[in-house]
């Protein structure tokens, strides 16, 4: 579990946080305390705390603003919060829930099953032997969605590691500006490719490839290592310390080649 929810003081002072940074600057502790469902005394309490912590800071009359070193305690809290219940969805809840993977053969209802993945997507075979199974639901042709329940077991994942070119942006030569020859080399064979930028964007056409996400790429490559899929991301460079810093803050592995001339 992580360390937030076994303290009720903690969490208390993390949801206060939240609020204050998602309404400053033009919140009070009146209305903290309506939203939390606690006392305007208690918000107060929390808030010296706060403070004194250097997470908050108020402007004298009476409104409270976040600091960087309050927004950085959210982020690392949000990001283990966020582990936590990746762990309860994996771990807990699939002990009662139905989980839809796609049948690699025809399969007949209350068969059991061994899982695995593939190209990021849940497979259920007979003869696939593998370290997690289940039970169908349903008959079900090959190439069909079916429903699996009582998961047991780890569906493994390959190793993952993310293979990132980071290419400069238009005033410091953009797409003009990518070692092209190095720039195929790295994003040959990669089933998932993500462009940051448009610089990016463009220099992945100029060899005919054509990106698979550009709209929340940071999400989509953490997402697709979580299901076993590593990515080729291409970045322009200033935006490339928060796809950085995501991918830390989720212990992912990644390789990172500078493709400026």
């Amino acid at each position: 579990m992580t360390l937030l929810l076994q303290s009720k003081r903690d969490a208390t002072k993390f949801q206060i946080l939240v609020e204050i940074a998602s309404h400053q600057p033009n919140v009070r502790q009146s209305e903290i305390a309506h939203t939390l469902g606690i006392t305007p005394q208690a918000v107060s309490e929390y808030l010296k705390e706060l403070a004194n912590q250097g997470f908050v800071y108020s402007d004298g009359r009476v409104r409270y603003k976040t600091t960087a070193k309050g927004v950085e305690w959210i982020t690392e809290n949000a990001f283990a919060l966020r582990r936590y219940a990746r762990f309860i969805l994996d771990e807990v809840v699939s002990q009662v829930a139905v989980w839809t993977a796609i049948a690699d053969e025809p399969l007949q209802a209350h068969t059991q099953v061994f899982l695995y993945m593939r190209d990021g997507l849940l497979y259920a075979s007979m003869e696939h032997e593998t370290g997690a199974t289940g039970e169908t639901i349903s008959d079900v042709q090959k190439g069909k969605d079916v429903g699996v329940t009582n998961l047991k077991g780890i569906i493994d994942l390959p190793d993952v590691k993310i293979v990132i070119g980071k290419v400069p942006r238009v005033h410091r030569g953009g797409s003009a500006a990518v070692d092209y020859p190095v720039l195929k080399k790295l994003v040959k064979e990669k089933h998932f490719v993500v462009a940051i930028g448009v610089e990016a964007l463009i220099a992945l056409k100029n060899i005919g490839i054509d990106a698979d996400v550009m709209f929340g790429a940071r999400e989509a490559v953490v997402e697709a290592a979580w299901h076993g899929v590593p990515s080729f991301v291409l970045s322009v460079d200033d935006e490339l310390h928060l796809l950085l810093k995501r991918l830390e803050a989720e212990g992912l592995e990644y390789e990172l080649h500078d493709l400026k001339v």
